[in-house]
């Protein structure tokens, strides 16, 4: 379930959120997908310094993933 959910939600960040970022000099990138339905992402390039990553996330990306698929819960930043 977890595999099949990562691969879709790696399309459409790939297909929809993804160029957004670039045009704005950044880059994302799906790290994992724990059981509890939190999505782990890495910004990188000008976002993964930008003061406005916090709103990005949760304004933009988490908005449009918890859209599309019910199932997942929440996004954050993934570890370095």
């Amino acid at each position: 379930m977890i595999s099949d959910l990562f691969t879709r939600v790696e399309q459409v960040i790939d297909q929809e959120i993804k160029p957004g970022i670039e045009r704005d000099g950044g880059s994302i990138k799906l790290v994992s997908i724990d059981e509890q339905g939190r999505v782990h992402v890495r910004l990188q390039g000008a976002c993964s310094k930008c003061s406005a990553s916090s709103i990005t996330l949760h304004g933009g990306i988490e908005r449009i993933l918890r859209k599309r698929f019910p199932e997942i819960t929440s996004a954050h930043l993934a570890d370095d």
